[in-house]
């Protein structure tokens, strides 16, 4: 069977676009999954990219919404706004081997992460001080390709193993409301912390047409859910006087907790095509199934003792774009992306919009640069109580948020022989 390759540059177009247009996706993605080094023409490839995302998502009218634990609307130095988002990496590493008609990849990211740090000084404190996700993933993806028609269709599948960690701190109780419980007599910073880990096994199936001469490629890739199986962590309330037991069980103490979860599954559909000489059209829609992650309790002794409250809808990712070639060097490419935010009635994953550029260089036929900017658009929104399944939620604090501004930076560098 032939394999015809694709000519130099080309397939550039999209990649250097498409570096950037996972930024503030919704959900806890990040970088996501990503497959496309397995397309690419020479027999073995090796590649490394890093983005970096700067979010700067700002609360405004917070309102402590349960005096019970510390009235913070009224407690001086409790501000009604916060900075809530903080900047993050996403690296991925990979490399790929064609053997005859069949290619495997292997590669490393982090697909899935979050990290909110609004602090503790304000007035939703009780509902969050600093969370954050982080994930590791090892995939290996195959493929067989097979002449049809003019191009060539292939059978693409793999697995991937995943691990996650992370935490969250929010204020139990407030410490000006441990001193008026005590009497004065005992003191604590209030703050509660629960730390998790947890991993798991995926897979992934899908298939690929090209017609290299016209630079055509469409794929249709089935990401399967990861279940986490046993998530082990504990709840730190060693801040909190063991005195206060009787209102706030665990008090003082360090509590065990398990729980179970699965992070989604996803299906995405990639399209490209070259529209003239030089000239490429691209686009892909992704569908994700955050709506899965509603409330993850986790339970000491079958005892419900704290939960994660998500409340997601499914995510939708839609991205169009055109490329063009300059000279046999230089080529660019620039893109649009919507992305549907999974927050329903709390939360601030609202709807966001993504302009990216990109710049592919390759000084020599088996090396290729490539450098993506970012800009785009947080929509607004707001934050109110909830119930999930008749379970209050979100019930500690209201806000609001304006239209605010995400940057991105991305760079890559592949090397082909």
């Amino acid at each position: 069977m032939k394999k015809t390759v694709i000519s130099k540059g080309i397939l550039a177009l999209a990649a250097a676009a498409g570096l950037g247009s996972t930024a503030m996706a919704g959900g806890l993605e990040r970088g996501g999954y990503n497959i496309d080094l397995l397309f690419d023409p020479g027999r073995f490839a090796a590649e490394s990219t890093a983005t970096y995302v700067m979010p700067q998502r700002k609360l405004k009218n917070v309102v402590d919404t349960n005096p019970l634990n510390g009235n913070l609307n009224t407690t001086p130095g409790y501000d009604d706004s916060a900075d809530d988002s903080e900047n993050y990496w996403s690296p991925r590493i990979g490399a790929k081997a064609g053997f005859g008609d069949a290619d495997c990849m292997f590669d490393y990211s982090q697909p899935y992460g979050a990290h909110t740090k609004p602090g503790d000084d304000w007035a939703g404190a009780n509902e969050n001080i600093e969370t954050k996700v982080n994930s590791d993933n090892y995939a290996l993806t195959c493929s067989y390709s097979m002449d049809a028609g003019p191009g060539q269709f292939r059978v693409i599948g793999g697995v991937n193993y995943l691990e996650m960690d992370g935490f969250k701190e929010r204020l139990v109780i407030s410490p000006e409301q441990i001193t008026a419980l005590t009497g004065g007599f005992f003191s604590g910073s209030g703050v509660g912390r629960l730390d998790l880990e947890g991993d798991g096994w995926g897979w992934r199936a899908g298939v690929a047409y090209e017609i290299p001469e016209y630079a055509l490629r469409a794929s249709l890739m089935y990401y399967s859910q990861v279940k986490l199986g046993d998530i082990t962590g504990t709840v730190d309330l060693t801040g909190i006087p063991a005195v206060l037991g009787g209102a706030i069980p665990g008090a003082g103490t360090v509590i065990p907790v398990e729980g179970s979860t699965a992070m989604p599954d996803a299906l995405e559909l990639k399209l490209q095509s070259g529209i003239a000489p030089d000239w490429l059209a691209f686009g892909s829609v992704k569908w994700t199934d955050w709506s899965q992650l509603q409330r993850i309790v986790f339970y000491n002794n079958g005892t419900e003792v704290t939960s994660l409250d998500l409340g997601y809808r499914d995510g939708w990712t839609v991205t169009g774009g055109v490329g063009h070639k300059f000279n046999e060097q230089w080529s660019g490419a620039v893109s649009v992306t919507w992305d549907r935010g999974t927050s329903q009635d709390f939360g601030v994953q609202s709807d966001t919009w993504l302009l990216t550029t990109g710049l592919a260089y390759t000084p020599r036929e088996n090396v290729e640069f490539r450098l993506a900017g970012v800009i785009g658009i947080l929509t607004s929104g707001e934050s109110t109580s909830s119930t999930i399944d008749g379970v209050p939620v979100s019930d500690e604090a209201d806000y609001e948020y304006d239209s605010d501004l995400v940057t991105a930076l991305s760079a890559s560098m592949r090397v082909r022989f």
